[in-house]
């Protein structure tokens, strides 16, 4: 009994030093001179901006078709749900949300191809009242309603459209103005491919009982 407990004892040191070990090595490695490392004969090298897969998919599928394909109208038809909800910074005043909420929901006619149309459905707000505590400290959610992936396109622009030709510049505006007040954005957009609804309710007949 005393052996197989020395035995455990030996391991658990073992186990002990090794992640010391692994600790110090990391932190020496922190605070290694960033001047001995070395550095490609043609120069420094650059640090690539981080771009979502997401992104990078949907950017490459933009030069496969061409962006006058890929943010036309009738480029892969159907109803597309695109969800945007912010979290504001603490010093956001209450005019200032305000004229975000005022100047989001007004990109239903401000938003425009060349031709006039507009890409925009329609525009829903609303703030945030779930009580299941997995908000992530986001305050208020939009929703807006496409009749296809290519007006979708159209009205979102960048990241993955950067040629101004083809997106539209009044929500690019509205980016820009938006930005200085929040904290935090979420997009998440979607196809439709299913809905459900309830049974609608069956109308009774007969007598009542007395």
């Amino acid at each position: 009994m005393l052996l197989r407990n020395s035995h455990k004892v030996a391991q658990r040191c073992a186990y002990g030093v090794m992640v010391l070990g692994l600790c110090m090595g990391m932190t020496s490695m922190a605070k290694a001179d960033p001047y001995s490392l070395p550095i490609a004969s043609s120069g420094p090298v650059g640090v690539m901006p981080t771009v979502a897969s997401s992104t990078a998919a949907l950017q490459q599928l933009a030069a496969q078709v061409g962006l006058a394909q890929f943010t036309a109208p009738e480029w892969h038809v159907g109803t597309v749900r695109h969800i945007v909800m912010f979290r504001y910074k603490s010093d956001a005043s209450v005019a200032q949300r305000a004229e975000v909420t005022a100047r989001f929901l007004h990109l239903a006619q401000d938003s425009r191809r060349p031709d006039g149309t507009h890409p925009v459905v329609s525009i829903e707000t609303g703030m945030q009242n779930s009580g299941e505590g997995a908000d992530d400290g986001l305050q208020q959610v939009f929703l807006i309603t496409f009749r296809s992936e290519g007006d979708r396109n159209f009205y979102v622009g960048k990241p993955v459209v950067t040629d101004p030709t083809f997106f539209d510049p009044a929500h690019e505006a509205f980016k820009e103005f938006a930005a200085p007040y929040l904290e935090k954005v979420v997009v998440f957009d979607f196809d439709v491919m299913a809905t459900a609804a309830a049974p609608a309710l069956r109308a009774t007949h007969g007598h009542h009982r007395r």
